[in-house]
């Protein structure tokens, strides 16, 4: 029987972190992770592998449409879906290989195999039974699906599926306007299919900023996928190669029903704790499945510890890389945190959408006073110049102090500027000290400085 300062269950995001944080700070670490290769869903069946796809079609969207205005005369690319296949296996390769490599120059342990908690203290994994002074849970998160849809990863698929069709679709469905959903879904769009996607809320993207999303089902409308909004679907049937989904609409009750080669379900995640033994253990859940913590990460038994996806809050690899740090801080003594103010989300389309901080509804919602600072990128040379001149930056600030309390960006590198805002949200920082921060040109980021002038005085460019 091993024995460790930390035992952590999983090795996606928050796992691994959390296993090399602890490592350098000096607790005897262990990941139990169940899969071939490290990781977990972000780097194997996730945000890795639709990146390389979306990076694959984004190249071939641009040959097709801008090389010629560029002077860059060639016949048009053609697919090779096996090779393209290829290359998303070869970054996912890349990726998992590294943090194997971390963990052999940390002296971390990895039990392969799928852990379970027999009791405080101890953790078994396949027949044999390690003990840990404390024990972390970062057992991620599994698709969920809705009612009257059988899932078989061929027809009907998961995001895993997704990643993984024998073919590119002439038709698919997506159920969901998320996220993942919109992503995977202009990725077989640029890659010739017809993409509709059926969403049961009246706008894509819930809990985004409304004037972004707006725009956002805009650009995408423009770039061929078709929008089915406030209709439930009824169930999908599967007949040979094909499946039919059929959906009600919520304003009036009118059903209609579309078949395609593919469907993908992407309506969400749920934590995956099965197989963990909390409910013998004792370890409180919460109405949705998702285990009961405290302010420090703590679980209802002592010694226990969860973060990620397992836990109430946002489902972001990068939410739980922060907590896996915090708490590996927390159990060396120190004075872990995780600020969840300032967590940015990205939707990486093209244009690339990224938000941190409030909404304008939330805003609103509070009954709090506020001022809008925006700019297109239509007035941003750099962006013109690369055909990347839809969308905006907005930037929220309060109205008395001037203190940044969100920003919202649709644009070219949309996922990349966001952090010079979480950055100076961070430090606490009012607009104008975005804006009186030279920012180099041409560059994307100018528009984030005009947005922040637009706050003030007003932007030079608009």
């Amino acid at each position: 029987m091993a024995s460790y300062d930390l035992i952590v269950i999983g090795a996606g995001p928050g796992g691994y972190v959390c296993a090399i944080k602890a490592a350098q700070l000096g607790l005897k670490t262990a990941v139990v992770e169940g899969r071939e290769t490290l990781g977990g869903t972000c780097l194997n069946v996730g945000c890795i592998p639709s990146k390389a796809l979306l990076h694959a079609t984004h190249a071939l969207h641009e040959a097709e449409h801008n090389f010629a205005k560029m002077g860059l005369k060639a016949e048009t690319p053609t697919v090779d879906w096996d090779q393209m296949l290829a290359y998303k296996r070869d970054s996912v390769g890349q990726n998992t290989g590294g943090i194997e490599f971390l963990f052999k120059k940390n002296k971390i342990d990895w039990l392969k195999g799928w852990g379970s908690i027999p009791e405080a203290g101890k953790v078994k994994v396949g027949d044999e039974t390690h003990e840990a002074k404390h024990i972390v849970i970062a057992s991620g998160s599994v698709p969920s699906s809705i009612p009257n849809v059988e899932i078989d990863e061929k027809v009907v698929v998961t995001s895993t599926g997704a990643l993984e069709l024998g073919r590119i679709p002439e038709k698919m469905v997506v159920i969901g306007a998320g996220v993942i959903g919109l992503e995977l879904g202009s990725v077989y769009r640029r890659l010739g299919s017809e993409v509709t996607v059926v969403e049961y809320l009246d706008a894509i993207t819930p809990g985004m900023d409304a004037e972004v999303a707006r725009n956002f089902q805009k650009i995408l409308t423009k770039q061929g996928l078709k929008f089915v909004l406030g209709s439930a679907v009824q169930g999908v049937a599967v007949e040979g190669e094909k499946a039919t989904v059929t959906w009600k609409s919520r304003k009036d009750d009118s059903e209609e029903s579309l078949t395609a080669d593919c469907v993908l379900v992407a309506t969400g995640r749920k934590p995956y704790v099965e197989g963990l033994g909390l409910e013998e253990l004792g370890v409180e859940m919460t109405d949705r499945g998702q285990i009961k913590i405290d302010d420090h990460f703590k679980t209802s038994v002592d010694g226990v510890y969860a973060i990620g996806d397992a836990v109430p809050g946002l489902m972001l690899a990068h939410k739980a890389e922060d907590e896996g740090v915090a708490i590996a801080e927390i159990l060396a003594g120190q004075k872990g945190h995780v600020n969840y103010e300032v967590i940015p989300g990205v939707v990486y389309t093209h244009p690339e959408v990224a938000t941190v901080g409030k909404t304008e509804e939330q805003l609103k919602e509070e009954g709090r006073g506020y001022k809008v600072g925006k700019f297109p990128f239509l007035g941003n040379a750099r962006a013109k110049a690369n055909f990347s001149a839809e969308g905006f930056v907005k930037i929220l600030a309060d109205k008395k102090t001037d203190r940044i309390l969100g920003a919202h960006i649709i644009g070219p590198m949309a996922g990349d500027l966001i952090h010079e805002v979480c950055v100076a949200m961070e430090f606490g920082a009012a607009a104008e000290d975005l804006a009186r921060t030279c920012h180099a040109h041409p560059t994307y980021s100018e528009g984030v400085r005009e947005a922040a002038l637009a706050l003030g005085d007003g932007a030079i460019h608009a």
